[in-house]
């Protein structure tokens, strides 16, 4: 008897130190302030089209790499997105930071973020974005475009795929979007989530995002990501955001006041 129960407690000690091995996702919500535990890179799209994209051409070892992420960056809740605007809404899906991938401003290049979690046991993944794709006239494959993969390294598939492109034709989105001036937009954040099933438990997972210029030089393509984990994190109610935003104009109205009775 005390022989089985021996071998019981091994076995259940080998099953929570294999289950104890399993990786978890770092820094999944940037909240650290930093792309810390994320692969970063970016480069120049040059007349690559649409359909010969992909976020690994622009990660280390990629044959677009050019670099890391001086055209991404944290982003700060309470930031407004400079482009669209109030009109976007929050930037920062929930807590206090998100990761914009590409500038906002300057055409023709493309920047990539990435992260892989391994041996996964939960039984959810969820991840939020938002974009901004400017239409500049262009056909679909030479326009601004957002690839988001989330796939299965195991089994070399891939689960949740997105991609969208500001095309002339208004085509390249769906009903996710909206418009404002020369540009697709969502206001509303994102929200993906994959239900792991049973025969997935232990895979490795890599979830990747690209945001693309035109490859004209002209027109951008941005977006922002949260919220990369096993469960959904709250996100801050409309009110609780709209007041943070008028407390902000007040205190630059007030500024600008005293300022005003400085001269």
């Amino acid at each position: 008897m005390k022989f089985n129960i021996t071998l019981a407690s091994i076995a259940l000690s080998a099953l929570f130190a294999g289950q104890a091995q399993a990786n978890g996702f770092v820094n999944g919500a940037f909240e650290s302030g930093n792309a810390n535990g994320w692969t970063v890179g970016e480069g120049y799209r040059g007349d690559n089209d649409n359909a010969s994209l992909s976020p690994s051409q622009f990660l280390p070892g990629g044959a677009l790499y050019g670099g890391g992420e001086s055209r991404s960056g944290i982003v700060t809740l309470g930031d407004i997105d400079p482009i669209i605007g109030a009109a976007l809404g929050n930037t920062v899906y929930s807590g206090n930071y998100s990761y914009r991938a590409e500038d906002v401003y300057t055409g023709g290049y493309a920047s990539a973020v990435s992260q892989k979690v391994s041996n996964y046991t939960d039984k959810d993944i969820f991840f939020a974005w938002k974009a901004v794709l400017e239409n500049g006239g262009h056909e679909n494959n030479g326009s601004a475009a957002l690839f988001i993969t989330l796939h299965d390294d195991t089994t070399n598939e891939n689960l949740i795929s997105r991609f969208y492109n500001a095309g002339t034709d208004g085509g390249g989105v769906d009903s996710r979007f909206s418009t404002k001036d020369n540009y697709f937009y969502t206001g509303d954040w994102q929200i993906e989530q994959l239900a792991i099933g049973a025969d997935r438990l232990g895979h490795d997972f890599t979830l990747s995002l690209l945001a693309a210029d035109c490859y004209y030089t002209a027109h951008t393509g941005y977006a922002y990501l949260d919220g990369f984990g096993n469960v959904a994190p709250p996100i801050p109610e409309p009110t609780t955001y709209g007041m943070m935003l008028g407390g902000l104009g007040l205190l630059a109205l007030a500024k600008r006041r005293k300022d005003k009775q400085a001269k």
